[in-house]
Parts: C-alpha cells; sequence; structure tokens
C-alpha cells in the first residue's frame, strides 16, 4: 500500500515530464535498491536503467505508426546465484495519461511487483529460472516502452513467457483476458498456482475481436517478441479509468493482496517449472478456459472441446431426430411440428430484437442516451421489459391463432425440442468457427437434454406438476447461474466503456442489443411454459406498465446520466485542446491562421448536457473540415478521426498561443530518383509529444519512408498518421518519406503536418483554458492542453 500511495503521490506521469522520467524512476530505483540490500544470498538482483529509440507500425486504432526517442524503463533481474538461461517476465507501467494519478492503471501494478521483488528475493529458496521485473515508463503512450524492452534489451533474449498487469477499471478482482498464444501450459500454470482465480476465454475472444478500443502490451510481446504470456486487469468500476479519480484510496487493500497472492504464487510457478526451458515444444493449439463463480477454473485444451462439442451436438441430434423418426406413421407431421416451432422461437427473437433495438433508437434521437449510465437499473427496466414482453407475446398469438385447442402437453414438448435445436445448431456452428466459447452452448445443450432425459414423466395433461418442474429448474440450474455470473462480468466491462466509445456509436443500441442477446438466452427453455400457462395476460400488463413508466421517465430526462457523487463519480469525458493553427501554400507562405479551443465530448451525447452551463459551446462553433488537409486538419493525438463525427465537434474561438518550446520543422533535402521517385527529408525538435499526417496528393503514392519497418502503414481515411513521443531529452528527431509522383504536378506532390501536444508543465493549459475548464460542471471530467498545428506543401 505504501508504494502505491508513494508513486500516486508523484502526481500525473507523462511521457517526458520530470515526474515521469526522474522523480518515478528515483523512487522506483531507491525501493528497488532497498529490496536488494535485504536479499538473501539464494539470489542475484540486478538493475537497468534503458532508454530506448525506435519505431514500428500497429493495425491498433485504424492502423498508425509510431516513433519513440529516449524514453525509459526501469528493469530487474532476480536470478540464482550462478545465473540462469531462461527467464519470466512481469510487466507493468509507471507512466499515467494526463491528468490523472494513475493509480489503478498502473501504479498498483508496479506497488504488487516491487512486494513481490521484495517476498521473492529475501526467500532461502532460490529460483531455477529467473524473473525480470520491468517497469515500463511508456504504455500509455500505446505501448512503447514494451517495444523498446522486447526488441532492444539484451535480457530480452532469455524471456520464455511473461504475465503482464493491466487495468480497465479501479480495484475489484483482476480478471485473465489474454493468453497463449497457444501453449496451454500456461494456462495450466495459472489453474494450478492462483489462489483467487478470476479468467474467462470468452473475455479473451471479446477482446481480441477488436470491439473494445483498447489494447495491452500483450499485443508488443506475443507479436514482436514471439512470446506467450497471461494478461490480466482490474476490471471493477470502468467509469473512473483514466481520470482524475483514479486514486489510491479507490483500491481497496484486499484487491491489492488478492493479485499480490495470485501474481506471486503464478509467477513462483513458472520460477520453478521445467517447462519454461522448453515452452516452444509446449507450443500446441488454443486453451478453453474459465472461472466457475471464482472458486476453481476449468481449463482443458481446443481440441478436446471440440470433440466434446461434436459429440454433445450429436446425441441432441440424435435424441431429436429418434424423437421425430420413431412413430413412422406421424414422422412428417412430428417435423413439420418441430420446424414451425423452431421458426417460431426465431421468430420471436426477431421480432424482440427489432422492438428493442426502435426503443433504444428512439431515446437516442430524442436526446437520452445513456440515462442508464449512472443508474443501471434503468437499462434493465427499459430494454429487458419490452424484450420479455415482446418474446411473450409473440408466443401468446401463436398460441391463440396458431395452435388454437393443441394438447398443451405436446406444444410444451415441441418447443423445448426446438430450443435444443437451435443451441445444437449454434454449437456445431461455432465450434466449426473454432470459438472457444462455444463450451457455453454445450452447457445450454448438455444440461436441459440430461435434465430431460432423467424426468422420464411427462408434462401432464393440465400443465406441469410441481415435481416435474423442480426437476426441470435443477437440470436448468448450472447453464442459468453460469450465464447469469458471465453476463454480470460482461456488463460490468461493457457499461463503462460506452461512456469513452466516441460519439459514432449510439451506446442505447449497443446495451439494448446485449439486453436481447441475454434475455434470448435466458429465454431459450422456458418459452415451453408460456404454451403451458393458462393466460399471459397478467404478465404482459406488469412488463408493458414498467416500461412505459420507465420510457416516460427517461423522456422526461429525470435520469440524468452522469453523476460526480465523491464515493462513486462517473463522469463525463471531455477533452479539450487550445490550438494555433496555420496553414502553409506550396511557395511556404502562411494562407490561413486561426486559434481556438477544440473541444470533443467522449461519449455519444456530445457537449448536449453540458451547453447550459458554457452558453458560448453551441452549434454556432461547430468544428468544419479542412477537406485539403489530412485528418481534417485537426490536431488529433491519435488517429481516433473515425470514432467523432465533426457535427459533434466544436472550435471556441480563443487567442493564439505561443509555446515557450515550439515545434521547429525544417525540410533538410528534396532528393529525385529513379523511376519518378522524390525523397523528402525532414528534421523536427518540439514538445515531448507530437503527431505527424500525411496525405499524398491525387497521382503520388508513399511508397516508403525511414519509419517502422519501412512500409508505410494508411490509417483509417488514407491518410498516414505517425505518433511520436520522446523522454526528458531528446536529439531532433530526423526522418524521411519516398513518394512514387505523377509527371505533372503543379499542385505540389504531399502534405505533410505536424502537431505539437503540450501535456505538461508551464505551457499545458493557457489562461483561456483555464478559465473555460473552471466553467465546466463538477460531474465532467475535463482533460485540457495547448497544441499546435502547421500544415506544409511539398
Amino acid at each position: 500500500r505504501a508504494y502505491l500511495d508513494n508513486i500516486t503521490a508523484i502526481g500525473p506521469r507523462t511521457v517526458g515530464s520530470p515526474e515521469n522520467e526522474v522523480l518515478a524512476v528515483n523512487y522506483l530505483l531507491e525501493q528497488i535498491r532497498a529490496i536488494e540490500r535485504e536479499s538473501t544470498d539464494a539470489h542475484k538482483l540486478s538493475v537497468d536503467i534503458q532508454r530506448p529509440t525506435g519505431s514500428f507500425s500497429i493495425d491498433f486504432l485504424g492502423g498508425f505508426t509510431s516513433y519513440y526517442a529516449n524514453i525509459t524503463n526501469v528493469v530487474v533481474k532476480l536470478e540464482p546465484r550462478n545465473g540462469a538461461e531462461h527467464a519470466v517476465l512481469s510487466n507493468c507501467h509507471f507512466d499515467s495519461v494526463p491528468n490523472t494519478p494513475g493509480a489503478s492503471d498502473d501504479a498498483v501494478s508496479c506497488a504488487v511487483m516491487l512486494e513481490i521483488l521484495n517476498t521473492l528475493s529475501k526467500s532461502p529458496d532460490p529460483l531455477q529460472h529467473a524473473v525480470i521485473f520491468l517497469f515500463n515508463g511508456a504504455e500509455e503512450n500505446i505501448l512503447q516502452a514494451s517495444h523498446g524492452f522486447i526488441t532492444q534489451h539484451e535480457w530480452a533474449k532469455s524471456i520464455r513467457a511473461f504475465i503482464n498487469l493491466e487495468a480497465a477499471g479501479v480495484g475489484g478482482k483482476e480478471l485473465v483476458f489474454q493468453t497463449g498464444p497457444e501453449n496451454p501450459w500456461l494456462v495450466q500454470a495459472y489453474v494450478v498456482a492462483a489462489k483467487h482465480p478470476f479468467a474467462s476465454v470468452v473475455a479473451q475472444e471479446i477482446f481480441q475481436s477488436g470491439i473494445i478500443p483498447a489494447d495491452t502490451d500483450f499485443r508488443i510481446y506475443r507479436d514482436f517478441g514471439n512470446v506467450p504470456g497471461i494478461d490480466l486487469a482490474f476490471i471493477e468500476n470502468g467509469y473512473i479509468y483514466h481520470t482524475k479519480y483514479d486514486t489510491s484510496d479507490r483500491i481497496l487493500t484486499d484487491s491489492i493482496q488478492r493479485a499480490g497472492d495470485n501474481i506471486l504464487a503464478v509467477l513462483k510457478y513458472l520460477a520453478t517449472s521445467d517447462k519454461l526451458a522448453k515452452s516452444f515444444e509446449y507450443r500446441h493449439g488454443n486453451v478453453v478456459f474459465f472461472d466457475v463463480l471464482g472458486l476453481f477454473v476449468l481449463a482443458y485444451p481446443a481440441r478436446v472441446g471440440t470433440i466434446m462439442n461434436y459429440i454433445t451436438a450429436a446425441i441432441a441430434f440424435l435424441y431429436l431426430s429418434k424423437k421425430i423418426l420413431q412413430p413412422k406413421t406421424r414422422a412428417v407431421h412430428d417435423l413439420k411440428k418441430l420446424f414451425t416451432a423452431f421458426s417460431l422461437t426465431l421468430l420471436s427473437w426477431v421480432s424482440t430484437l427489432v422492438t428493442v433495438l426502435i426503443v433504444a433508437a428512439f431515446v437516442s434521437v430524442i436526446g437520452r442516451s445513456l440515462s442508464w449510465y449512472t443508474h443501471f437499473y434503468v437499462s434493465v427496466f427499459l430494454y429487458g421489459t419490452v424484450a420479455v414482453a415482446t418474446l411473450i407475446l409473440v408466443h401468446t398469438l401463436a398460441k391463440k391463432f396458431f395452435y388454437k385447442n393443441m394438447n398443451e402437453q405436446y406444444l410444451g414438448d415441441v418447443f423445448f425440442d426446438a430450443s435444443l435445436m437451435i443451441w445444437s445448431i449454434a454449437l456445431a456452428v461455432i465450434t466449426q468457427m473454432g470459438l472457444c466459447s462455444a463450451f457455453i452452448c454445450t452447457l445450454w445443450v448438455a444440461f436441459p437434454l440430461l435434465a430431460k432425459l432423467m424426468i422420464h414423466k411427462e408434462f401432464s395433461q393440465k400443465g406441469a406438476t410441481m415435481k416435474f418442474i423442480m426437476m426441470y429448474m435443477l437440470g436448468m440450474f448450472v447453464p442459468y447461474l453460469y450465464m447469469m455470473y458471465l453476463s454480470w462480468t460482461v456488463f460490468e466491462m461493457f457499461t463503462p466503456i460506452m461512456g469513452r466509445s466516441g460519439s459514432e456509436i449510439l451506446p442505447d443500441v449497443v446495451l439494448a442489443g446485449f439486453i436481447v442477446v441475454i434475455t434470448m438466452i435466458l429465454s431459450s427453455y422456458f418459452i415451453n411454459f408460456i404454451y403451458l400457462v393458462k393466460s399471459t395476460k397478467t404478465t404482459l400488463i406488469t412488463l408493458t406498465t414498467v416500461f412505459v413508466v420507465t420510457l416516460i421517465l427517461v423522456c422526461s430526462g429525470i435520469f440524468f446520466p452522469y453523476s460526480s457523487d465523491a464515493a462513486n463519480p462517473k463522469p463525463k469525458r471531455v477533452f479539450l485542446q487550445h490550438t494555433s493553427r496555420r496553414f502553409h501554400d506550396l511557395g511556404g507562405n502562411v494562407v490561413k491562421s486561426d486559434s481556438g479551443i477544440w473541444i470533443n465530448g467522449f461519449d455519444y451525447n456530445g457537449i448536449s448536457h453540458i451547453t447550459p452551463h458554457v452558453p458560448e459551446i453551441n452549434d454556432t462553433i461547430r468544428t468544419p473540415c479542412e477537406e485539403q488537409a489530412p485528418f481534417c486538419g485537426l490536431p488529433w493525438i491519435l488517429p481516433v478521426h473515425f470514432m467523432f463525427r465533426l457535427v459533434k465537434n466544436w472550435y471556441l474561438p480563443a487567442p493564439e498561443i505561443f509555446p515557450r518550446s515550439p515545434i521547429h520543422f525544417k525540410v533538410l533535402s528534396k532528393e529525385l530518383l529513379p523511376w519518378n521517385n522524390v525523397r523528402l527529408s525532414f528534421e523536427v525538435s518540439g514538445p515531448s509529444h507530437m503527431s505527424l499526417y500525411v496525405r499524398p496528393h491525387e497521382g503520388s503514392a508513399l511508397s516508403t519512408w525511414s519509419l517502422g519497418d519501412g512500409v508505410p502503414v494508411a490509417s483509417v481515411g488514407g491518410d498516414y498518421f505517425v505518433f511520436y513521443s520522446h523522454g526528458l531529452q531528446a536529439t531532433p528527431w530526423h526522418f524521411w518519406v519516398e513518394l512514387t509522383v505523377p509527371e505533372k504536378h503543379s499542385d505540389g506532390i504531399v502534405s505533410l503536418a505536424i502537431a505539437a501536444h503540450y501535456f505538461f508543465g508551464e505551457d499545458q493549459k493557457s489562461p483561456q483554458l483555464y478559465a473555460l475548464l473552471e466553467r465546466f460542471p463538477n460531474w465532467t471530467f475535463s482533460s485540457g492542453w495547448s497544441c499546435t498545428y502547421d500544415l506544409f506543401v511539398f
């Protein structure tokens, strides 16, 4: 706890700032030296400060290239006295995003690692392999320091596996949400060693699908180091992740203790494992893994899962075919009835989805989006009720008009079989797709089928008996309990993300979609009860009433989306950049210049809730797109332009800014090369964070450059984006670009723009920016900084 408090007391630790490069580094070194003095003779402890410079391309956030210079890594190696050939890596990052103390992201992980280093170094028992602790100083700059370490540090060659400690929330349990690639033995190591397991292959497949706009150092070690690993993250209370509220007092000691227990046990296990030395020999296939209510983890090879899945699906299909085709006289009739029930179930699901999405779209259009952001129960009352009501209504109408006077027992049976058929098909299809999450379908086929086979007693003519219902519920207990547990984890992760996913995504539609999917899953084996009960009228009236009342309250605006509650804040995120822009022509003359505060609301609501407090931020100052400039002539710090609509950007006129350390941009040379190629060389010096934007003109093409692996990666929209950062001191940045150009190019061959971002120090906030930020309501978290933007044509 003391480690955590001391790291966060330094304040925001942005790459390039004295807080990150000097104070945090000195603090870590002091603690490591103190640990070294108390370590036993069984171990040897080595410390290295690495300051790498490098460049790489990444397909995250639409694709861009990253360049870093003189950033900082603090690396510690704990090994047996006689040294070790192989090592396991533990990674945390001590830097933070601007304007946040970064307690959970990721100071707490560094505090845990210091404590683990302390514990291991005092142990009288020598380790079999080395443990390398990387305190990485530039993760928030999109994974730069881990790249510098794994591609350049001499110790990196000995690493056979890693554990990455991250955060997407504040405290709670740390979730294993990525493993591998392949290497099932690593998951087994976690299963055997972790004292309080919490892991899900479902989280892994959701994360790796790219629908969450986030990434971790796991990707760098996997892609650039070819090393397998385990990715853990705190996921609770993501509302305050990357905000000023991410303070050490919000992380419970229990959370720190739990994470420490788990990671120490897994590291110790790996550092004494024979498999670590030969990890490449164990690289075969993926693993299905999931914890059971946090009590223990089930893990088995994906190929075993595939066999189990296909066998389960085959048994279900055998059961269905035997049941239908047994009395040959009625086979065609029964088959028709089954397919009718199957079609009706799918129709009810489609109707439910359409109805709920219409409600969600309506709520978004009238400006009441995110009404559930602070009050989660609102989403259940609004979308859950309409989902269940639509489902019941479709089947009630089918029962009344389509299945007139039909045997209820027979109908109940047919609809059970239809649900079993749907799940069996889903199981076969998802398994065929190679997804490990197919185990969920196995639960929903195996347990209900088992329950049905155990209940020899059929539905009674007058409705199901109590004994039958109890047995039926018992059969559903396992899949239902697991699904509820999983759903809660998914909602806990996704609800806060909707507040930082940009203005393009309709959060109500996303959340409503989730609720419909969960409703469909949970209702699948209970549809048959609609056909067994006498009337659904009371249920429908109750659900409709709750829905209508909730909708009226939502439309009235009674559920304010955000909260400034000191104990549990749920702030609205806003980014403000006081920007001075200059646009130059082919001759180098300034043809246009302006200055203003560029404002981005980080969620679908834009600025609508802030306008009453700051009336000048209104529709009259919408941001226009400078069509001739890359990325609309705006100083994006990251290429997230596709997540934000310009109609939801504002540009408030403000005086020009004059930074004390302005950017210097110089053309070093222009070379004509064979085959109509031109090479332009540049020199840039400026603050610790800069963005470079490149747009080849029509007919020109960017063929190669001195960045990344030499192959330019275009961002979404076709422009090229380079993210640049440096540590305390750095020599001027030199780079060149090579273009293939047409014979005639009177209006130039390329537009190149550079933005300088001032994230800390005297240049960070102008008096006008300070004054504006002061007027923002207390339920916002506004991150502000100054920047300049210069566009050149060559």
